[in-house]
């Protein structure tokens, strides 16, 4: 039939099932888009980062965006106008014209962040690299890149929807090559 949309199963499930969507957002409008969805009942997510900025005079912490552009919103599909309609937002990311959730791995790691109090920043978009995994504390499984900048170590999770990256100091903490997470023998310990 001309004109008739057709869905998949899994397209029905997305559009009633409420799943974890990223809302990009006018330029520098993250906080601005936040509190109006926490306004107008939208459970939502902005992870930030607390930076020191140095002014003339003084010094200033700020709190600012993990993923600069981006706002996590929880809905199902069939609500999204209730976030499209928010002044600053653009689009919900997806393909072909089609938000695409955020995946549940993906969506872990970055709330975990935030729950562990982790200091994390900002990092440019990776994707090759030496490839580790976290042996153990508080992020114990998570799989990134490591790298060095300034004598000490960081790793770097990249996450691919969004095409951000983000950086944690790694002091102290037990890595192992992700390609032989299986093999204990092989770890490595980093102290930056």
């Amino acid at each position: 039939m001309a004109g008739v949309e057709t869905f998949a199963p899994a397209d029905v499930e997305a559009f009633v099932h409420a799943q974890w969507y990223a809302a990009y957002t006018r330029a520098n409008h993250e906080r601005r888009v936040f509190n109006q969805l926490v306004e107008y009942g939208v459970e939502s997510f902005l992870p930030q980062y607390e930076s020191v900025r140095k002014w003339k005079d003084r010094r200033v912490r700020l709190q600012m965006p993990l993923f600069p552009g981006y706002v996590f919103v929880h809905l199902a599909l069939q609500n999204r106008l209730r976030v499209l309609q928010v002044p600053g937002v653009a689009y919900l990311v997806g393909f072909a014209g089609r938000p695409v959730a955020v995946p549940e791995g993906e969506f872990a790691k970055i709330r975990g962040f935030s729950s562990q109090g982790l200091r994390a920043e900002p990092h440019p978009y990776l994707t090759a690299g030496r490839r580790v995994c976290v042996r153990s504390g508080p992020l114990e499984g998570m799989e990134g890149i490591i790298i060095r900048r300034k004598n000490c170590s960081r790793f770097v999770i990249s996450f691919t929807l969004l095409q951000r990256s983000i950086a944690v100091e790694v002091a102290g903490l037990e890595l192992e090559p992700a390609a032989c997470s299986s093999n204990r023998n092989e770890s490595a310990s980093v102290h930056g």
